[in-house]
């Protein structure tokens, strides 16, 4: 049985995104607290997406962190884990 991830534990598929908030941020000058007030949430939200330990980040959050860094997501293929068809069986 697998075991589920604590949300304390950094998640390796969020470290891409957490590099690029921080680097970001700090690029523009701003605290972890300057950058929560802006954006309308919590500093614990931005400590924890940062660092990585955040896997059920809540989508309307996070694009609101982004607007303020002036980052936008983007959507590209990936690997899927399993194939479509194998799915429907």
């Amino acid at each position: 049985m697998q075991q589920a991830q604590h949300d304390d534990a950094p998640s390796s598929w969020l470290q891409p995104l957490a590099e690029a908030v921080r680097k970001q941020r700090k690029a523009l000058g701003l605290t972890q607290n300057n950058l929560s007030v802006l954006a309308g949430c919590g500093p614990v939200f931005i400590y924890d997406l940062e660092a990585g330990k955040k896997p059920t980040l809540r989508l309307d959050k996070l694009v609101d962190v982004l607007e303020v860094l002036g980052l936008q997501l983007t959507l590209e293929p990936g690997k899927q884990r399993m194939g479509v068809s194998e799915r429907l069986r």
